[in-house]
Parts: structure tokens; C-alpha cells; sequence
């Protein structure tokens, strides 16, 4: 963990892959630790005390939950992830977000999430997977899959064809693989909360992902005394924060 934030300029345009057809860019990211630091520090002007009372500080604020600080800085992202990601992201409605629409821009071949391995339904737990299906019985069900995807696609370029409306020829698309494009905007502290849910080991694959990619390559780059805090006094039950691949 550095003790100094990664140049914005750094920052801004970085795109990470995620998945097999997704990525995240980082658009824009407005403020830094020491926004944070003088946002609670509205009283006296919002004037640094250096760097060990600064982070001291922050510190403070993680550890009793005063959120308020943190949701002085923000970030915008541009997200490529399939509709089986979305439908979790959703639900963290203290995001703003603008989508994609295919009323307005027609789908292309091969735009679907095809999975690299099949998790097992847990038996303990009816909103998780545990395990995978053995790799030639995974291969099988892949090329089912595709199939299912290029006779979808078909169908819907059929419908275009004949004239019917975009809106209308994509229920011929398989909707939960589907790759759209959003741009999302969130204040720190409710990332921190999509965070550490998502990224727990019980989170579903295809999000935590994301989150995992988010934190790892803008997050800690752009707060390293935040998320430092983030990893001492939230994510202890999570363990290790590890980079996927």
C-alpha cells in the first residue's frame, strides 16, 4: 500500500478486462483522500495537518462510520458486462446509471457471456453455487449454449429483416447472457458498501468480478488511505484481499 494516491491522469481512460467479453473504464473520479479529510474538516476551512494527522483522521472516520466524508468523492465508470451481471448490480440503487438501450442499437453476433466453467448449485445454500461440473461435461453444455445463442440470433436478425421494431426482435435474444454497455456513478462510501458485498465469497461469480477488478486497479489507486482503512476495520471477515487472475 503507497501512501500517495496514483495521478488522476493516470487513471482516467484505464480499461480493465473482466470476464470474456466485459470491461470496466474509469471516466472520471472527482476528489482524494484529502478531500475526505477536508470535508470533515469543514469547520476549520478544510486545511491540511499533514500527512500523519491526515490519514490519522480518515482513519478515525472509517473506524467510527462517520460516512458523510466519503461520499464527497465520486466516480464514473463505463461498464460492459452481460445482463446476469446487471441484475445484481441493480439492486445498489444508491448508484446513477444510464444503459444501453436495444430499442435504439441493434445487438451483434457473439455479443453473449459464455462462462469458462459451470459452478454446481450449492445443497446448503439456494442463492450459491459450490463446486464445478467436470470439464467434459462442461465442454458439452458450452456448445449447447452456443448453439442456443447463434439460433437466437438468427431469429432476431430474421425479425430485423422483416421490418419488425428493435425493441420487439430482441426477445428472440437469450436475455441473461447479453453484453450492455452502462455508465455508472457513485459517491466512495456506497461503493465501499457495494464493495464489500460483492466482493465476498459469497457473491455471485459474475459480479464479484467486477467488484473485485474495481477495487484492485481504481479504488486503491485513487484512495490508498481509504481503502487501507476499508481493509482494516470493514473487510476483517472477508480475509485477504486478493487480485483476481
Amino acid at each position: 500500500m503507497t501512501d500517495e494516491p496514483t495521478p488522476r491522469e493516470a487513471l482516467l481512460g484505464r480499461r480493465i478486462d473482466v470476464l470474456d467479453k466485459g470491461w470496466i473504464e474509469l471516466q472520471d473520479v472527482m476528489g482524494d483522500d484529502l478531500a475526505i479529510v477536508n470535508a470533515a474538516r469543514v469547520s476549520f476551512l478544510g486545511e491540511s495537518k499533514g500527512s500523519e494527522r491526515d490519514k490519522k483522521l480518515l482513519f478515525y472516520l472509517m473506524r467510527h462510520r462517520h460516512t458523510s466524508p466519503f461520499e464527497q468523492v465520486e466516480f464514473r465508470f463505463r461498464v460492459r458486462a452481460p445482463l446476469v451481471t446487471w441484475w445484481q448490480w441493480v439492486r445498489h440503487r444508491t448508484w446513477s446509471m444510464n444503459a444501453q438501450s436495444g430499442r435504439y442499437t441493434p445487438f451483434v453476433e457473439d455479443d453473449f457471456y459464455v462462462p469458462d466453467e459451470w459452478r454446481l448449485q450449492a445443497r446448503d445454500n439456494k442463492q450459491a453455487s459450490d463446486g464445478a461440473l467436470s470439464a467434459e461435461d462442461g465442454a458439452a453444455l458450452t456448445e449447447t449454449l452456443l448453439a442456443h445463442y447463434r439460433r437466437g440470433f438468427e431469429l432476431y436478425q430474421a425479425a430485423l429483416d422483416q421490418g419488425v421494431a428493435r425493441e420487439q426482435a430482441r426477445v428472440f435474444l437469450p436475455g441473461f447472457a447479453v453484453y450492455y454497455t452502462w455508465v455508472v456513478k457513485v459517491d466512495a462510501h456506497n461503493l465501499m458498501h457495494f464493495l464489500r458485498l460483492r466482493m465476498a465469497p459469497d457473491a455471485q461469480y459474475e459480479i464479484r468480478v467486477y467488484a473485485q477488478a474495481i477495487y484492485d486497479h481504481f479504488f486503491k489507486p485513487a484512495l490508498p488511505w481509504t481503502a487501507e482503512a476499508f481493509e482494516t476495520y470493514i473487510l476483517p471477515d472477508l480475509g485477504p484481499i486478493k487480485p483476481e487472475g
